[in-house]
C-alpha cells in the first residue's frame, strides 16, 4: 500500500515539478528552424538556437532565472520562407505599362536583428524588393525586360541583400517570374503582328523549299541528259567497232547482222511494204491505194 501511494504522488508531482521549473524558465524545448531570444531588463542576454532540450541557465548562468520575472523570452521561426509579389507596374522605355511578378526567399539568420531593429521586417523587405524592382526594370528597353529576366532577378537581389541584412534576414533566390502586358488592346496587336509575321515565315520556308526542289530536279534532269548524250555519242563507235571484228572473222554474220538492222530500221519507220511471189514476171500494181497513181514494177 505505501508502494502504490508513493507511485501515485509521483505521477502527480511530476507535472508539478515541470511546471515549476518551466515557470522560473530552468528547461527550454527548441524546435528546428527555431531561436529563442532571451531578454533581461531590456537587454539581449543571449540566444539559443540548438534544436532540442535545453537549459538556458547552463548558457547565461542564474540570469536565466529572473527571465521569467523581469525579462522575456522571443520566439523566432528561422525557416526558409517564400513570397510572390503580384503586378507590379513598371514602364518601359517605350513607355509601355507592364506588369512584373517576382518571387523571393527570406530566411532569418538574425534573430536579434531582426526582433530590435525594424519595427515590421517582413513589410519592410517587402517594400524593399517592390521599389528595388521598379527602379532596376523601369525605362528598360521592353525586349529586354522579356528575355533578360536573369540577370536582372540578380541585379534585383544584389540591390535588396545589403539592407535586408541590416534587419536580420538572409535574401536567398530572386527571380522575376512574370512579365505581363497590362494594356489588352496592345496585347491583341501584339497577337496580330506575330500571327502575320508567323504566315510570313511560314510563306517564305515554303517557298523557299519549292525553289530548292526545282533546283535540285533541274541539275538531275541535266545530268541525266547529259549521260544519255554520253552514252548515245558512244554507242555508234562501240557499235562499229564490233562490227569491224565480226566482219575480220566471218562476212556471212556481218551481212546477216546489217540485214537484221535494215529490217528493224523498216519496221521501226512504219513503212508499207509490198510482199511478191518469187520468180513472179509480170507487172503488179504497187500501193494500197486506188486513187493514188499507178506504178508497176518489172518482178
Amino acid at each position: 500500500m505505501p508502494d502504490l501511494i508513493a507511485f501515485v504522488m509521483g505521477i502527480a508531482l511530476i507535472p508539478t515539478l515541470t511546471s515549476i521549473a518551466q515557470i522560473f524558465g530552468l528547461y527550454a524545448c527548441v524546435r528546428e528552424c527555431e531561436s529563442h531570444v532571451y531578454t533581461l531588463f531590456g537587454k539581449v542576454i543571449g540566444t539559443l538556437d540548438t534544436a532540442g532540450l535545453q537549459f538556458p541557465i547552463s548558457h547565461f548562468g542564474l540570469r536565466a532565472m529572473l527571465v521569467p520575472f523581469f525579462g522575456k523570452r522571443y520566439t523566432v521561426n528561422t525557416a526558409l520562407r517564400q513570397h510572390y509579389l503580384r503586378g507590379q507596374m513598371v514602364n518601359s522605355e517605350e513607355g509601355t505599362p507592364m506588369g512584373v511578378g517576382i518571387w523571393y526567399e527570406m530566411q532569418v539568420r538574425d534573430p536579434v536583428s531582426y526582433l530590435f531593429t525594424n519595427a515590421n521586417p517582413d513589410g519592410s523587405l517587402q517594400a524593399n524588393v517592390t521599389s528595388s524592382t521598379i527602379s532596376t526594370l523601369s525605362n528598360l528597353e521592353m525586349e529586354l525586360m522579356l528575355e533578360d529576366r536573369h540577370s536582372l532577378s540578380r541585379t534585383v537581389r544584389k540591390t535588396v541583400s545589403p539592407l535586408s541584412e541590416q534587419w536580420g534576414y538572409q535574401l536567398g533566390s530572386v527571380y522575376i517570374r512574370k512579365v505581363e502586358f497590362t494594356d489588352k488592346q496592345m496585347v491583341h496587336n501584339i497577337t496580330d503582328k506575330v500571327v502575320k509575321r508567323l504566315v510570313q515565315v511560314t510563306s517564305a520556308m515554303k517557298q523557299d523549299g519549292e525553289n530548292r526542289v526545282g533546283l535540285i530536279k533541274s541539275e538531275t534532269a541535266y545530268k541525266v541528259s547529259q549521260k544519255m548524250a554520253d552514252a548515245a555519242a558512244a554507242r555508234p563507235d562501240i557499235v562499229g567497232s564490233e562490227l569491224n571484228q565480226i566482219s575480220k572473222t566471218d562476212s556471212e554474220i556481218l551481212d546477216s547482222v546489217l540485214q537484221v538492222m535494215e529490217v528493224n530500221n523498216l519496221l521501226d519507220s512504219n513503212a508499207s511494204v509490198d510482199l511478191l511471189p518469187n520468180g513472179c514476171q509480170f507487172l503488179v500494181q504497187l500501193g494500197d491505194n486506188p486513187q493514188e497513181p499507178v506504178s508497176a514494177q518489172l518482178v
